[in-house]
């Protein structure tokens, strides 16, 4: 068995909304994550991200943000992705590139490789459950996510990557109001 501490440190971020069908996929990948329990990674489950986010990447190794989206390509893509000031009237609900331009800011230090995990979602009403297709596409992505978890490699994690791969390109917010 691999000595927890020797292995490389994660931070998962993993947000959305059960109650809103499909943006309930991020939470629902965060409890397989807190159930495997891993020791070098930890898990930051919220409704969306903040620029605050960024602080919690201070000391680890790795990033993955994980969440539902419209649009994506089923089952999931996983690529890794970069800082980038995104020009906002507000700071509801931002996306990855911007929580790791807030830690560049903060910390006046490039933040560790930051990767995104957006599994397929085609639901997002109020009130409704998980669809089975989106069911099908946590599952699938758990099972792509598992070894890349249990012992993380950029080098592996650079060459899995699926979907659109351009790190400069930034990832919308989620298309989810603000948390009341």
């Amino acid at each position: 068995m691999r000595n927890p501490r020797l292995s490389p440190r994660v931070v998962v971020f993993a947000w959305g909304n059960e109650s809103r069908g499909d943006d309930g996929l991020g939470p629902r990948l965060a409890a397989r994550i807190h159930a495997a329990g891993w020791p070098h990674v930890t898990l930051v489950e919220d409704f969306q991200l903040q620029v605050e986010h960024g602080l919690d990447l201070v000391g680890q190794d790795f990033v993955l943000f994980a969440d539902g989206g419209q649009g994506t390509p089923a089952p999931f893509f996983f690529r890794q992705t970069a800082p980038r000031r995104l020009m906002t009237h507000s700071s509801h609900g931002v996306g990855p590139e911007a929580v790791l331009e807030a830690y560049r800011q903060v910390m006046n230090a490039e933040p560790p490789p930051a990767f995104v995990l957006c599994m397929a979602g085609e639901r997002f009403d109020l009130g409704e459950g998980l669809s089975r297709r989106a069911v099908t596409h946590l599952a699938e992505a758990w099972g792509f996510l598992v070894p890349l978890l249990s012992w993380p490699d950029l080098a592996h994690w650079q060459a899995v990557q699926t979907g659109p791969v351009a790190v400069a390109e930034p990832l919308p917010a989620s298309p989810r109001p603000a948390a009341e």
